[in-house]
């Protein structure tokens, strides 16, 4: 998974993206929660978002401040450091590979982060995710965009395509998942809007009582 990176270059890594402006994939990530869950007083208060490698914290401090309880995850020790001293909130430091809730979030942010599995792992991480979501819950993804895996600095890059993703996951939208949409966006990073990644939004789909 390339941790051995993060690990050395903790402090370059939260400053470069700690400022990335993700409005956009905020603004579709969200509205996907509100159109598919009941409305309650206590909305969104009384709902939690796992934030799945939660690199410097900057999406954690964008949902926490819109009233969601949220759970920082990450890998890295280093950066899960950084992360809690800058939203003031306990990071949960794991393999994603092992995550282990069920019927815990009404929503999983994982930016950037599945992209450091193989695609096997991707899948079986997948099928955790359906499992730690609520019936409706979202799944935000994002990967770098293009059909050819790579390694750069010691860290493996899975890359998808739209069709290369949803052959990919073919049996999870058999039953587990509906994908909403996909999307693709620049980097957000200063310098490298010429970088495109692929956004994917999955919801898990209702289950029978």
């Amino acid at each position: 998974m390339g941790i051995k990176y993060y690990e050395d270059n903790a402090d370059s890594f939260f400053e470069n993206t700690v400022n990335a402006d993700m409005s956009f994939a905020y603004k579709v990530f969200l509205r996907n929660i509100y159109n598919n869950q009941e409305n309650s007083i206590l909305f969104p208060h009384s709902c939690e978002i796992l934030d799945l490698g939660c690199g410097s914290g900057r999406d954690s401090k964008f949902f926490l401040e819109k009233g969601f309880n949220v759970t920082p995850m990450d890998l890295s020790i280093s950066l899960a450091q950084k992360a809690e001293k800058y939203i003031g909130k306990k990071v949960l430091v794991g393999d994603m590979r092992e995550l282990n809730f069920q019927d815990r979030f009404i929503g999983i942010w994982a930016c950037a982060s599945l992209l450091h599995l193989e695609e096997k792992e991707i899948f079986e991480t997948l099928k955790k995710c359906h499992k730690a979501l609520k019936n409706k819950g979202i799944l935000y993804a994002s990967f770098k965009y293009g059909e050819d895996n790579f390694i750069k600095d010691g860290r493996k890059f899975t890359c998808f395509t739209k069709e290369k993703f949803l052959n990919l996951i073919k049996k999870l939208l058999e039953k587990n998942f509906t994908c909403l949409t996909t999307f693709e966006t620049g980097d957000v990073r200063e310098g490298r809007s010429d970088e495109k990644w692929l956004n994917i939004i999955l919801i898990k789909r209702e289950q029978e009582e």
